[in-house]
């Protein structure tokens, strides 16, 4: 069978990383979870007191984002630190958000994606995989869902960390980063032309999963 590229884009919140973690199970694939490679980066600026462009990108050089494999799950390490606990709160993900607008840091993780899908048989999910990093991938998917439900979903993953979010505040984060993702200069969050469009507004878990995993078999057979 032969092997694809999978790019998975999408608005945040509408599990881009859960689907493509068993979508690349389901197939035996790599999966590269490109927005935990932003928050690493995030996480390094917010550690450093690095708040202007110019010091984010003489920065880079010093940053090495990788990924680890522990207890069957992939961790993104940051300079070989293992940094999967620190880089999933609001302030870490609202700081991914404007750096991602920084175009070398864009290049940089681009460059090292686009490395990664050489041999293909990846799974890779993010804001610009089917049109900046992979635009020839042979499956893309846009996921999408409304802002409420999205709003809803991040609202009860922080509850069961233990936080006591507000849902308003929580919903205009969510309105906040559509903004600012596809209104960017660099990469804007767009749809390829190309591309499946998934709204998962009301699908259980197991419907979506069911329908991309046909869409994964068709274009593997095709």
């Amino acid at each position: 069978m032969k092997k694809i590229i999978v790019a998975i884009d999408g608005y945040s919140s509408c599990g881009k990383s859960t689907i493509a973690k068993a979508l690349a199970k389901y197939a035996g694939y790599t999966y590269v979870d490109t927005g935990a490679m932003y928050r690493a980066i995030a996480l390094f600026t917010l550690r450093n007191g690095l708040t202007d462009d110019a010091a984010i990108i003489a920065a880079l050089p010093q940053i090495e984002v990788g990924f680890v494999l522990v207890d069957g799950a992939q961790h993104v390490t940051l300079n070989g630190e293992d940094v999967e606990g620190f880089i999933r709160t609001l302030e870490v993900g609202n700081a991914a958000s404007r750096i991602s607008q920084i175009k070398e840091v864009r290049a940089f993780l681009v460059a090292q994606q686009q490395k990664m899908g050489e041999a293909k048989g990846i799974v890779m999910d993010g804001r610009d995989i089917g049109t900046v990093v992979f635009p020839k991938a042979e499956l893309k998917l846009f996921l999408t869902a409304s802002p409420e439900v999205r709003a809803q979903r991040r609202y009860d993953e922080l509850v069961e960390k233990g936080e006591k979010p507000d849902f308003e505040a929580v919903l205009a984060d969510v309105n906040d980063r559509d903004y600012r993702d596809t209104h960017r200069a660099e990469s804007p969050l767009r749809q390829a032309e190309d591309a499946i469009v998934v709204d998962n507004s009301s699908m259980t878990r197991e419907e979506q999963m069911n329908v991309i995993y046909g869409l994964f078999d068709k274009a593997v057979n095709h």
